[in-house]
């Protein structure tokens, strides 16, 4: 992209606008603002120009300003609960000490246009300078009412850091990962940690690049408040109704409703299964010992379990493992006195087993061993000792409405 071609006919460049669409009120509650150049031939994204290391970032920063005076002056004429998302990176906010791009949006400000509007999309992973001067930056800003939202920051580790160190309003997850079918789960496990970070921190799950139904779906179930892509609506000179989607929005989230209540639906009715023939076994079986209750479970459940064991309430295990491989079952004695109360949720279920005096039937997670996913069904064997089963992927996946 000719930097000099921009910069000499910088009236011709321009913002696009995304719409981005709320879970709850099911209509447009922001716009993300892109930058886009009015060629001799065609409109072309200005994407490739901010990310140009060998533009000077004067050069930059002249163009960015423009677009978000730009995109400010007809910001204007929305309503005043929609919010504006302009894309930083860090060398482009720090420029002039983050002060030239301040005095911008207080020009605005002095017309009428709240500071709250502003949502700051910032990208740091490739930034050489003062982090810490930079999140400094970052809360000078948030002084008047600026809000900031993470997108992707590079590695895992990076963005987990990033978000303990600025605790963002927003988290902005690229739902690009979703076509790959070899991350399937890690992308879910990760996600799943950066939904509960999230609620800790008190902020907002935003997902973009939904350009398929199913993936819509997928941050609808994991608890995204906000969604933008082309499956909604691709970027575009002017504003939409808010209600544009409103009618299609609500017919799928009912779709979507309709599915989860099924599927809980299953997960409540396989608890209750496992708690009916598990008590059964175990009542018949009281005076047995763990071993020999884990071999009466084992071959009364053998189409669905592979792994039992008895643990009492501080975690420690009682019993070996009983475990089932090649078709038959092995005792695995190593198992013995391992504790698991390290393990999340673990104690919190022992607490709802002893008082509720019933099993719990696990989510779905991967199992440390075997790598697969797998649900674990708790039973209470009396006041002191609980009884783990592990079901297989096998039975999951024939009773496809458990995964």
């Amino acid at each position: 992209m000719d930097a000099l071609e921009i910069l000499s006919n910088i009236n011709d460049v321009f913002p696009y606008f995304q719409p981005i669409f709320s879970a709850d009120e099911q209509r447009v509650i922001a716009y993300e603002v892109l930058g886009r150049y009015k060629s001799a031939e065609n409109v072309i994204s200005l994407g490739p120009f901010f990310c140009d290391e060998q533009i000077p970032e004067e050069y930059k920063f002249e163009v960015d300003l423009l677009l978000v005076r730009k995109a400010l002056e007809k910001a204007e004429e929305l309503d005043e609960d929609v919010s504006i998302f302009l894309n930083r990176n860090a060398e482009l906010l720090m420029y002039g000490h983050g002060e030239p791009f301040l005095q911008e949006l207080l020009e605005f400000e002095s017309r009428g246009f709240k500071l709250s509007r502003i949502v700051l999309e910032i990208s740091d992973h490739n930034y050489s300078g003062d982090l810490d001067q930079f999140d400094n930056l970052l809360q000078y800003y948030r002084t008047y009412g600026i809000k900031i939202a993470i997108a992707n920051l590079g590695s895992e580790n990076h963005f987990f850091e990033r978000i303990g160190e600025l605790e963002p309003d927003i988290l902005k997850i690229n739902l690009e990962a979703l076509k790959s079918t070899s991350i399937g789960t890690n992308f879910n496990d990760v996600l799943f940690s950066v939904s509960v970070l999230a609620r800790k921190i008190g902020a907002t799950l935003l997902f973009e690049n939904i350009e398929m139904s199913y993936q819509l779906q997928f941050a609808w179930k994991n608890g995204g408040r906000y969604y933008q892509g082309y499956y909604l609506h691709p970027p575009a000179a002017e504003f939409i109704s808010r209600d544009f989607l409103k009618p299609r929005l609500k017919e799928k989230f009912h779709d979507f409703i309709v599915y989860e209540k099924r599927k809980l639906e299953a997960v409540y009715t396989t608890a209750e299964y496992f708690q009916a023939k598990v008590q059964e076994i175990v009542m018949k079986n009281r005076k047995s010992g763990y071993e020999e209750l884990l071999h009466v479970l084992g071959k009364e459940m053998d189409h669905i379990v592979f792994r039992l064991y008895i643990c009492d309430e501080d975690g420690f295990q009682k019993s070996a493992n009983l475990f089932k491989e090649n078709g038959g079952w092995s005792i695995q004695a190593e198992y013995i006195n391992k504790n698991w109360s390290w393990r999340p949720y673990f104690l919190e279920n022992i607490i709802k087993m002893r008082n509720e005096r019933k099993g719990i039937l696990s989510d779905l997670y991967s199992d440390i061993e075997t790598g697969e996913p797998i649900r674990t069904f708790s039973f209470p064997i009396n006041g002191s000792e609980y009884l783990f089963i592990d079901i297989s992927y096998q039975y999951l996946f024939e009773h496809d409405q458990l995964l």
